[in-house]
């Protein structure tokens, strides 16, 4: 678990903005793309989840390659 040192800033009464060091901000804009890659492979392998496939045997084969 990452530990996070915000800063907020408040106006009118409530809190209005969160202020990160900028490592802080990186890693968790690494974490929501992760997370939105993962999701998007979750959504393209249930799309094909029924599509014909080919044995990597079979591909390596094909392609001259050893196993």
């Amino acid at each position: 678990m990452m530990n996070i040192h915000p800063q907020f800033i408040r106006r009118e009464g409530g809190d209005e903005y969160v202020v990160l060091p900028i490592e802080e901000f990186r890693a968790l804009e690494e974490i929501v793309h992760d997370y939105q890659d993962l999701q998007d492979l979750r959504s393209a392998k249930s799309q094909e989840a029924d599509a014909a496939s080919v044995p990597l045997a079979d591909v390596m084969r094909d392609l001259g390659i050893e196993p």
